[in-house]
């Protein structure tokens, strides 16, 4: 069985491959297979064969996903680089991952012209501006090269704990680059894709990160159109549903809370029947929320807990997930095991450290510390979060251990704090660090977007302490509610919570004596 956009090409060169929803501008499949020939024409034509590294830095618009198949069948690196980094973050990962080509647009100028500097050995092609990477490739034949070979993608972390890691890519089995992908069964076997190209799929996330990069091609591989948001607004996302018939989609928790902020009259006025299946990860979705989504969405959520480094996955319904609120389902791919800080297996129902044990290991690329740090004395694996497996095998997450405080010897996670703010009407988003403390080693601080700014100040704070308190044990409360007009978030959905902590400590530090 072959699954690949050449393939859809050939049978419905017309139909749409991708949509941009709020131009709707539509590249079809025709067009899609033959800018992916100019793309790995014009990689080979700048002498970057198989196993190269070509970095991308790109808004969401539909050349990313033509540099992405073009990458695909030339055999070489393609490394999607977060356009929140800084021009310093970038230069890191052109140069840990030996890219000599970054393709990007005017729209990141600034950025790109520091870039001149700090990495003067990696050529620019950029879109509207110069030299322009759309004149490039238009030059070059829509043909295929005579070596076609898989590409890989080398992922980077967003950085939100420190320097961004790259996570070295495994050489896929198969050298033919029309392959099926894994993910392709797993989107028809597990998550119940249809395989006969009626899929219409929603990205309303950043094409750069993980899920919506390789959700995308997966739709490209069953022969489905992708829709793809410019940026996320919560109505447009409800439009777009509407609008393209989407039956499928991909979200974060985020992005779930946007949208039931909504008022009531925007979110019942579009037709939302031909949506069948949301998938949702990331990050933990609370309780409460997804329990509104079901109400509103019916029983179509689908979660899955996963992480670039691929070394595990759970799956569950909407139903699995009523029946086990809160869990992150059954693993579908390697064995969990939760073990304390020594590394000791801890029995059922304990919270510890998350590690999956599988055949597959994965590394961090040139980073032996990371890769150790992360790797059991078993050969397990872990992405450092924390969480619980229950009696009938599901589950639990509780947060990421670098997000854990510490405050007079207790172990405070941020996670189940920030999950209620976020349900408190008044609140659109929220985050919670801790700040350091001379007398508790941390406190806990929130810092939060409250949906109106007038209403920022003592009466609303109080409020949110009266509300919290009704629901955590008196420890866990927030020292401290700072209000804020936006949080450093990432578009999918990560919050920046190392810029908070470092603001914090260097807050702490301007006011000690001496």
């Amino acid at each position: 069985m072959t699954m690949h956009p050449t393939i859809h090409a050939q049978a419905r060169a017309q139909h749409p491959a991708i949509v941009m929803a709020g131009s709707g501008q539509i590249v079809t499949y025709g067009e899609l297979d033959a800018a992916a020939d100019r793309i790995a024409q014009l990689l080979r034509s700048r002498g970057i064969g198989q196993g190269g590294a070509v970095a991308l830095l790109l808004e969401n618009r539909p050349e990313y996903l033509e540099i992405a198949w073009g990458n695909q069948r030339a055999g070489t690196t393609l490394v999607p680089i977060s356009t929140h980094l800084t021009a310093d973050e970038i230069a890191y990962i052109l140069a840990d991952s030996d890219a000599t080509l970054l393709i990007s647009s005017v729209q990141f100028a600034p950025r790109l012209a520091e870039l001149a500097s700090l990495a003067p050995d990696v050529a620019q092609l950029v879109f509207e501006g110069a030299p322009d990477a759309a004149a490039a490739i238009a030059a070059m034949p829509a043909e295929p090269i005579a070596d076609q070979a898989p590409g890989l993608a080398m992922l980077y972390s967003s950085g939100t704990t420190g320097r961004p890691k790259g996570i070295k890519p495994v050489s896929p089995p198969d050298p033919d680059h029309m392959a099926v992908s894994p993910l392709v069964m797993l989107a028809a076997h597990a998550f119940g894709w249809p395989t006969d190209g009626s899929v219409v799929y929603l990205s309303p996330g950043p094409l750069y990160h993980a899920a919506p990069f390789r959700w995308t091609m997966t739709t490209h591989c069953l022969g489905g159109t992708v829709v793809v948001m410019e940026k996320f607004d919560p109505e447009a996302a409800l439009a777009a549903i509407e609008k393209y018939a989407v039956t499928d989609s991909q979200w974060v928790p985020t992005h779930f809370v946007r949208m039931l902020k909504l008022p009531e009259e925007v979110r019942t006025r579009y037709d939302l029947s031909s949506h069948k299946r949301a998938i949702h990860a990331a990050a933990p979705c609370p309780v409460d929320v997804k329990h509104a989504m079901i109400d509103w969405w019916g029983p179509i959520l689908l979660e899955y807990y996963a992480g670039s480094e691929g070394n595990g996955m759970t799956f569950l319904t909407a139903q699995a997930w009523l029946d086990h609120p809160g869990s992150v389902g059954k693993p579908i791919m390697g064995v969990p095991h939760i073990c304390d800080g020594e590394g000791k297996e801890l029995p059922v129902g304990e919270e510890g450290v998350i590690f999956f044990e599988n055949d597959s290991q994965f590394a961090y690329h040139n980073d032996p510390d990371k890769t150790a740090e992360a790797t059991h004395a078993q050969g397990w694996t872990t992405l450092g979060d924390i969480g619980k497996l229950d009696a009938d095998g599901y589950l639990y997450l509780t947060d990421r251990r670098s997000n854990m405080i510490i405050s007079g010897g207790v172990n405070i996670y941020p996670q189940e704090i920030e999950n209620l703010l976020i349900t408190h009407p008044a609140v659109v988003d929220a985050a919670v660090v801790g700040a350091p403390d001379p007398d508790m080693g941390e406190r806990v601080v929130a810092v939060v977007q409250p949906a109106d700014m007038a209403r920022a100040g003592d009466g609303l704070r109080a409020e949110l302490l009266e509300y919290l308190g009704q629901r955590l044990a008196r420890l866990k409360l927030p020292r401290e509610i700072e209000f804020r007009d936006a949080l450093p978030r990432e578009a999918n959905g990560k919050l920046y919570k190392r810029k908070l902590k470092e603001e914090f400590r260097e807050r702490a530090a301007a006011e000690r004596p001496g």
